[in-house]
């Protein structure tokens, strides 16, 4: 089969981490027969650069006629000082809307090797963590209105929360749909105690989780599952939340897995389209180095494979790779350990790419 991808490499240590990624992708092309063609796409402060602009209306285009986007990451302090509607993170804000993608997928595993990277007490670690966090991604304080008056001689700044019936039920769904695929606990996190937003969000998923009995369902407010993440990780299988609960809540989670630098995320609409992207930054201060941490974009990129190719067994395949070169003792500093063997970004993905075979 043959698949259109489009690259965006970004700033800062994307263009490595991207580079790191196509060889996995070929490696898998070459081993089940699949053929993937490749366009890259300028976004961030690298097109600010050289256009003007965080993205251009043809960027965008590109992106729309490909099958999937692979994205490394934007930003960095050289473009700090822009207006807020110039900065690089306005591409993601114009990917994600243009593009029609409402639904962020972060899963958080912690993986046997990388135990003892884990900052948890033993005894949580040796519980296990495996959850997948649903943050819907197109709505909410992030999109809402905003703005800033003077009141009293005083400057005074506001932000809006907005969310509809529409736009929970359509990632509610989602939710539920993924939890019925894993072991069946749906935990949505609001904060409904003080938010009207919150409480919309849980009269509709109330409503929702009566078509799917099957699945455990549960509310919790948002600053209890900030702590329940870190007390006991175990407990969670999915989380659905609104989008800047997503924001702190997987970013937590990527924490307890031992690395910011290995968690993917994929981020899909209504169809099979989606863009993939670790969910770490740009790294400015280690760009340019080779010692980047390419897995969480190796990961995202087996997240493609499956959630927009409906190539599952291909997605093991490079997930079963990571895991290997893991096991084998290899490591990037940022997971490094004692008698661990510390290799940098072009190897880590050379090992991936030997470890690639047929499940």
């Amino acid at each position: 089969m043959d698949f259109k991808i489009a690259l965006i490499k970004g700033d800062g240590i994307g263009p490595e981490i991207i580079d790191a990624t196509v060889p996995v992708l070929e490696k898998v092309g070459k081993v089940y027969n699949h053929k993937f063609y490749f366009q890259e796409v300028l976004a961030g402060g690298c097109s600010i650069d050289k256009i003007g602009v965080p993205i251009t209306d043809e960027a965008l285009d590109v992106c729309r006629k490909s099958d999937a986007v692979m994205l490394g990451a934007v930003g960095g302090p050289k473009w700090d000082n822009l207006p807020g509607d110039k900065r690089p993170e306005v591409a993601l804000f114009r990917l994600r809307g243009g593009l029609g993608l409402f639904t962020n997928i972060r899963p958080a595993i912690l993986y046997d090797a990388l135990r003892d990277a884990c900052p948890l007490k033993p005894e949580l670690a040796d519980k296990g963590i495996d959850l997948v966090i649903i943050r819907e991604l197109t709505g909410g304080i992030y999109f809402g209105e905003r703005g800033r008056y003077i009141k009293d001689n005083v400057e005074v700044a506001y932000d809006t929360m907005p969310y509809s019936v529409h736009e929970i039920e359509r990632i509610g769904r989602v939710a539920f749909e993924i939890a019925r695929k894993r072991r069946k606990k749906l935990c949505s996190v609001d904060k409904a105690n003080v938010l009207e937003t919150s409480r919309l969000w849980r009269q509709v998923m109330h409503r929702l989780k009566e078509e799917y009995p099957d699945v455990e369902y549960s509310d919790m407010l948002v600053d209890n599952a900030a702590m329940q993440l870190v007390r006991a990780p175990y407990q969670f299988d999915v989380i659905v939340t609104e989008n800047m609960f997503g924001d702190i809540l997987s970013d937590e989670a990527s924490i307890i897995t031992g690395s910011i630098g290995m968690l993917p995320s994929a981020s899909i609409g209504s169809t099979s389209f989606g863009m993939y992207e670790p969910i770490h930054g740009s790294a400015p201060d280690i760009a340019g180095r080779g010692i980047a941490n390419p897995l969480a974009t190796i990961l995202s990129a087996a997240m493609m494979l499956r959630y927009s190719f409906n190539l599952e067994a291909e997605a093991q395949a490079v997930e079963r790779a990571v895991a290997d070169v893991l096991d084998n003792g290899y490591r990037t500093g940022d997971i490094k350990c004692e008698n661990s063997i510390v290799v940098g970004t072009k190897e880590m993905s050379r090992l991936v790419c030997e470890n690639i075979k047929k499940l």
